[in-house]
């Protein structure tokens, strides 16, 4: 990166200016770090797949290969196993001929000291690879990715030049068939207990929380540029006054009013939902409970039948034996007379 002693100035070429991530290599990705490197704090690293199209790169897929690091030295160590990759890419590409090298992921979560020395043995591949950095256990409310290339900075008398990582931004998109299982993905793991009125009421509060975070580096970063930290970026300072100018003026009480007027029409519509909701459960409740009665008294029922049904069976087999004893009693007693009748 450059230091803050001596002007730089930089070289991009070739920069894209946008990352789009689809939905499978995310979950390619998280795959990959639960079976290699869960519960530990070492990183993954793979390839990532698609197509470049004025200056937006599409990332539709991604492969994982060997890699080993030891950072415990002065200067990291590493190791990406090449050959691996190229058969891998080969059959890839007997599968999609037109998904192509784009660069390469890290589950970071951060840009590591070694990172310039692995993007630089991607440029074997592809002139301009990008470094996406999939946070696979996020602790807040934001998209996972992190897209970054890598740009030239020259010192201003032309004697000294290094590489840096460059920020793109990044987002996550997907065609029709992916949106349809994504969706179905979710609705296997939707926890049914949870009303859609408070999954909605969650959905706003992760959204304000993401806010806060992000008025937040807004503010980090003003502070810094205001006390000489950070050099003034006249693009960002346009980009946050078109926002504040879109901003609402609260102070009117027109707007005030209609703001109210809104919430209390909201509210009483969640209210009313929650209470129409709530009855419909307890008359589903109700017809559960007739209905698991009923059900109930049926096997009772059935088994008084069947109690009845083997008492009789046994009776009757009892009433057998009693009469079998007493024939072969009545035999024995004539059988015993006609012998003394002989005698």
């Amino acid at each position: 990166m450059s230091d803050n002693n001596t002007a730089v100035t930089s070289t991009k070429r070739n920069v894209p200016n946008l990352v789009v991530v689809h939905p499978l290599v995310l979950l390619s990705v998280v795959d990959h770090y639960n079976r290699v490197s869960k519960e530990t704090k070492k990183r993954v690293v793979g390839v990532l797949l698609g197509e470049v199209n004025k200056g937006v790169v599409d990332v539709t897929n991604s492969y994982a290969v060997p890699f080993e690091e030891d950072t415990r030295g002065a200067k990291p160590i590493w190791f990406v196993d090449h050959n691996y990759h190229e058969n891998m890419y080969g059959m890839f590409k007997k599968v999609n001929a037109k998904e192509a090298v784009v660069g390469w992921y890290s589950t970071g979560p951060t840009i590591r000291p070694a990172d310039l020395d692995i993007h630089a043995l991607w440029k074997r591949y592809t002139p301009n690879p990008i470094l996406v950095i999939v946070d696979v256990e996020p602790t807040e409310i934001a998209i996972p990715t992190k897209a970054y290339a890598t740009v030239e900075e020259v010192s201003k008398d032309g004697t000294r030049s290094v590489m840096s990582f460059q920020h793109i931004p990044s987002e996550v998109g997907a065609v029709e068939a992916e949106e349809v299982g994504v969706e179905h993905l979710l609705r296997d793991i939707h926890d049914t207990s949870i009303s859609t009125v408070a999954s909605n009421v969650n959905a706003k509060l992760l959204s304000l929380k993401s806010l806060v975070a992000r008025l937040k580096e807004v503010h980090d970063y003003l502070g810094k540029v205001v006390a000489e930290e950070l050099p003034v970026n006249h693009v960002i300072i346009t980009q946050l006054q078109d926002v504040f100018n879109l901003l609402p003026n609260i102070a009117v009480d027109e707007l005030v009013k209609s703001f109210a007027v809104k919430t209390n029409d909201m509210m009483l519509v969640i209210y009313l939902s929650s209470l129409i909701r709530s009855i419909i459960a307890l008359h589903n409740l109700l017809n559960n409970k007739q209905a698991l009665r009923k059900a109930e008294k049926g096997v009772l029922e059935k088994a008084a039948e069947e109690d009845a049904a083997k008492e009789r069976e046994e009776r009757k087999k009892r009433e057998e034996a009693i009469l079998k004893k007493e024939e072969e009693r009545r035999k024995k007693q004539e059988q015993e007379d006609e012998e003394d009748a002989q005698m």
